[in-house]
């Protein structure tokens, strides 16, 4: 009888460790899942919703920026609001001088895979495997502002593979 008692008690100690452990499972698996989520979101958007989300800045432009914003291009003498709808915040804003001049460069920073992985597995280290390929960081595209408009520009290439 006793050896039944404890085999019961045993088979309820396992059930409530594997329920725990499926409800840590489940709670991480939906903290990452909304963490991306609200990454892909507010990290991801769009020229079009800038725009939409900021109206009074985009009808404050010209014509012509109107137009250069909408298609994601600047140029030379664009406000820093015309390059922000344009092209998003940027990932680093570097201050410095020219011409005796204050000036303010915006990076941006981009993240790609740099070579194909025909179906293999990328190695990370010792037991560490994924097929999900590694997204490195490069420098994409900066822009030079002098008393608030656009004085230089440069897209950058990917680094080569």
């Amino acid at each position: 009888m006793a050896n039944q008692q404890s085999t019961l008690i045993d088979s309820i100690s396992r059930e409530r460790m594997i329920d725990t452990m499926e409800r840590r499972v489940a709670s991480v698996a939906l903290t990452f899942g909304l963490a991306v989520g609200a990454l892909i979101l507010t990290g991801c958007a769009t020229t079009e919703a800038r725009i939409s989300n900021n109206p009074e800045i985009y009808q404050r432009l010209s014509p012509r920026d109107q137009a250069l914003v909408s298609q994601g291009q600047i140029r030379p003498g664009m406000s820093m609001d015309a390059v922000w709808l344009a092209w998003g915040t940027p990932d680093q804003k570097i201050p410095g001088e020219r011409h005796g001049r204050p000036t303010e460069t915006w990076m941006y920073v981009r993240y790609d895979t740099p070579y194909p992985s025909y179906g293999a597995p990328y190695y990370y280290g010792p037991f560490d495997w994924s097929y999900i390929p590694p997204k490195f960081p490069y420098l994409s595209k900066g822009v030079t502002f002098s008393s608030g408009r656009v004085v230089f520009f440069q897209h950058l290439p990917p680094p080569p593979p």
